[in-house]
Formats: structure tokens, sequence, C-alpha cells
């Protein structure tokens, strides 16, 4: 069984690499000599920038709640998290809204200083660098969350080291902490850099032509599935690349500490204005990626909400619910069997398919539409010329408009999540319940289903919401293989957003934000108890210091 669930979520990328050789009757030329060179500078372009400022904000904004003491600071801890909750082309709509010409802003600077439109500079937010501020304000978090658990992890010894050696607060962080949390850092940052490579609506939004919006417009414009699996494998080898970077600096980045009393350091006070500082600079991204969204939509909503604001969420919140609920559901139990299988028979092949079926969550969703496209098409065209062979009759495409291929696609990109959250939760189970039910003869699937799964239910739940609300969310997948006249919330905001009729779309992303925000709330859970349970272990604090 594991074994086939890895097949399965081989099969999409399998396809995408065979095009490689395959005819697109000049298509994927034609995009060699005009627009190809465009996309690949633009997409190196905003995940430079994404990954910079994402590191700026995340590693500075975890190292100040964790490390120093300031107003606010203990509220911080989890609202840091917030942005999770919004998509990132919600952000990217409510952004261009706030800041375009006819926007509140630019509005109340020419009605306070009378000016025209000649007499001043505003910056563009449907531009690449408004969309890498969009992107960083979003996707931090992923920095946060890593560089946040690595300064927890540092003792109080390195700290206490460092000062013996005559190095001020500032120095100690960028000479001992900093260093130490580096593999940490690349494994959020790589999160971040793969999830900006795969964004196809904010970055359509803003007009910035990426190879993830050319994937789209490749096979929505030209109907070829070719030109657009070839442009597909471009991005799949930029990701590829980024997986083998981020192993080997995380294989050659390794720091370990001496210190076995698990001491947290003391956080250090800072004075008035420094705090200050310390508190804005925390809550820029909070206000830019969450606040100023969230009541954005909410009062157009209040005020010019979609008229048909009962018969949409009825109709396509009935369906993005049925739809998160049974890919959330068979993540869950995919996970289960494929974690179960790798507990209890750790051969090199069962390995090995556990490896190949978490790949899914580092291939952006265009790149996925068009595997499984590609190879349900291949296989409904065997099948039906089998069928006019042998009986002169066709089933015709049964598979490709219908659900189902939506489901293969989001198992496929999104088994890798409830697979984490399950694999982390078998490590907590002693093996010794494994060899205590044997010994009562229990077989595999009894200890399954009579330990494991009890003793699994909060994880098992964690894993379900996860997932839920990432299907919710996904759009250019579903923007590819959604059957005719099927739409689901995110589509529905994509289509009216397209049209600037964003109050109207205002109405799904309160939705779809309210629902985000329930694994936001269980990740804070989780962080505030890790927390509590180490600060126990936290020294008397030290002297107010200044930084």
């Amino acid at each position: 069984m594991c074994v086939l669930i890895a097949c399965l979520v081989a099969v999409p990328l399998l396809q995408i690499v065979s095009s490689l050789g395959q005819s697109s009757d000049g298509t994927w030329q034609h995009l060699q000599e005009t627009v190809l060179p465009g996309y690949l500078w633009n997409t190196l372009l905003l995940a430079l920038g994404v990954g910079l400022l994402t590191t700026l904000i995340g590693v500075g904004t975890a190292w100040l709640v964790t490390s120093c003491r300031f107003p606010g600071s203990g509220v911080l801890e989890w609202a840091l998290l917030l942005p999770l909750a919004i998509p990132s082309y919600l952000l990217a709509y409510a952004a261009t809204d706030v800041l375009q010409f006819s926007g509140p802003i630019q509005t109340f600077l020419r009605d306070t200083f009378d000016w025209s439109r000649a007499d001043y500079w505003f910056p563009n937010a449907r531009s690449l660098s408004g969309a890498i501020v969009i992107l960083s304000v979003n996707l931090y978090p992923y920095v946060y969350l890593a560089s946040r658990a690595a300064f927890l992890e540092q003792s109080a010894c390195v700290r206490e080291m460092s000062r013996t050696l005559g190095l001020g607060s500032w120095k100690s962080f960028f000479r001992v902490s900093l260093p130490m949390a580096r593999p940490s850092i690349f494994i959020g940052l790589s999160l971040v850099v793969m999830e900006t490579l795969s964004e196809f609506g904010a970055v359509d939004y803003c007009a910035v032509d990426t190879l993830a919006t050319g994937i789209y417009r490749t096979w929505t414009s030209r109907g070829s599935l070719i030109a657009a699996s070839q442009l597909s494998l471009c991005l799949l080898g930029a990701v590829a690349f980024l997986i083998a970077f981020e192993s080997i600096s995380r294989a050659s980045l390794r720091f370990h500490s001496s210190d076995q009393s698990n001491r947290l350091a003391a956080c250090i006070p800072l004075t008035f204005f420094k705090g200050l500082a310390a508190s804005l600079f925390c809550w820029f991204p909070i206000l830019a990626g969450f606040l100023l969204p969230t009541l954005l939509f909410a009062r157009k909503t209040w005020v010019n909400g979609d008229q048909r604001a009962v018969e949409m969420l009825t109709d396509l919140g009935t369906h993005s619910l049925i739809l998160a609920t049974i890919a959330a559901a068979l993540a869950v139990s995919l996970g289960v069997h494929v974690a179960h299988a790798r507990r209890t028979h750790p051969t090199v092949i069962v390995r090995m398919a556990s490896q190949i079926s978490g790949l899914g969550y580092a291939i952006p969703g265009g790149v996925i539409a068009m595997g499984v496209l590609g190879a349900i098409l291949h296989a409904e065209n065997g099948l039906n010329d089998a069928f006019e062979l042998l009986f002169s009759w066709s089933p015709g495409f049964f598979f490709s408009g219908s659900i189902l291929a939506l489901l293969f696609a989001y198992q496929t990109r999104f088994l890798a999540v409830s697979l984490g959250v399950i694999q982390a939760g078998l490590t907590r189970v002693s093996p010794d319940l494994d060899a205590v039910s044997r010994t009562l003869g229990k077989s595999g699937i009894k200890i399954l289903t009579q330990v494991h799964l009890p003793i699994l239910k909060r994880t098992l739940l964690c894993a379900f919401m996860l997932v839920f609300v990432d299907v919710l969310k996904e759009l250019p997948a579903t923007l590819i293989l959604r059957p005719f006249n099927f739409e689901t919330l995110a589509v529905r905001i994509y289509q009216l957003a397209s049209d600037e009729r964003l109050d109207e779309a205002s109405t799904a992303a309160i939705a779809i934000i309210a629902t985000g925000i329930i694994p936001v709330i269980v990740l804070s859970r989780l962080m505030s108890r890790g927390h509590s349970h180490r600060s126990h272990h936290r020294e008397s604090p030290t002297p107010p210091e200044q930084p």
C-alpha cells in the first residue's frame, strides 16, 4: 500500500518529465524566443527579493520576541503567525485596492495638499517590487517559526560564554545565536522560496510574468498541454535545486551545545525607546499582512458585499467544503498508512516510498495540475483506443473533467502535510507500546486501530485541519482541473478580482480568512504549550541591558 501511494504521487511528476522530448508544434520554440527569458528573470528576482525580506522580518521578529522583553512581546509570540490565515492572492487584492490611484491613501494626499497626479510619486503595488513586499509580509511566518524554534533551543550557556568573551547583545546575536540558527533558518527560507515559485494569484494580479503564471496562460490561452508541461519542467528544476541545496546546507551546518540543563537564557529588558522600536517592528507585518486586509474585506462586505452572498456561500461554500473535507480525509487516511508502514516495516523500499510521498508539497500546484492532466489524458486516450478496437465504442473522457482529477491533484500536493504531522505524532508514541501489544497477540492492523489511532486523535485532527485549509485556499490547481460549471470560493474570488469587482469578492474572502484562522490557532496553542513547558527552566532576569 505504501509503495502504491508513492507511485500515485510520482505519476504527475513523471508525466512532466516525459514531456521533455515531445513536440509542442512550435509553441515551446515561440515561448523561448519571446516570453521565457522574462519569465525566468522575473521568477529569479521575485524569489531573491522575497527570500531576503522574509529573512529580515522572520529572523528579526523571532529574536526579539524570544530574547527580549518589551511591551506586547507575549502577545506577539502568537500574533506573528496571523498572516498565515490569509491567502497571498487576497493580500494582493487588498494592497492594490488601498494603494491604487483611486484608493483612500492617494485620495487623502490629493485632497489634503491639493495635489494632482503629476505633483507626487507613489509606489505602484501592481509591480515586481509590490509583489515582493506583498509575498514577504504573507510568507515570513515560515522563517519566524523555524527561527524562533532554533532560538528557543539555544541554552543559556551559549550567551554566558559569549559574555565572558566580551560580546554585547548585538554582537552575541550576530556571531553566536544567528550562526547556530542557520540550519533552521535555511529550512524556513526554503519553504518561503518554494511557495514564492509556486505563487500564481498574487503575482498574476500584480501583473508580474513568472513561470507559474506562464504555465496557466500557456494552457488556457494557447491550448498546448505539452508546452505547458515543458514550462512546468523549468519550475520543477528550480524546486529540485532548492531541495538539494537545502539538504546539503542542513547536512553541513550542525551545531551542538554541551549544556544538558536545557536552561533558557534570560530575556533582555529593553529601554522604553528601544522597546517601542521593537514593538513597532514586530507589529508592522501583522498590521500589513493580516489586520488591514481583514478589516478592508470586512468593511467591503458590510457596505457593498456580494448581493448574492447567501446563494454564493451556499453553493460555492458547499463545493469548497465538500472538496476540502474529502481531500483532507483522504490525505489523513493515506498519511496514516504511510507513517504506520514506515514505523512497523522500516525497510529501504518503505523509507523511499515515504520520502516520495512527501515530495508533493514542494511542487507548485500548477505543475502538479499539468502532470495530473497529462497523465489522465494519456490513460484515457489509451483506454478509448482499446474500447474502440474491442467494442467499437469508447467511454469518452470521463475522468479528466471530474472532481476525481482534482482530488488526485490535492493528494499529490498535500499528502506531505498530513504525513509530516502524523509522523511527528508517531515519534512521540513509545515503541514499548508496540512490543507490549504484540505480546498480547495484537497484529499490525489492530495495533494501529486500537493503540496508535486513539493516542493520535489530536494529531489526526491537526493534520485534517491543516490539509482542509490548504485545499480551501489552493488556486492554480483548482483553476486548471475543476469541472465545467464547478466553482469554489477561491475561484470565485479570483474571477471577481480579475474583473476589478473586489467589493463582491470580499464576501468570499472573509469566509476563507475566517476558516484560515483555524490552523493558526492550533499552531499558536502548540507554541504556547512548548513555551510554557520550557519557561520554568528560564533563568532569573538579568539587569536591564541595551542590545
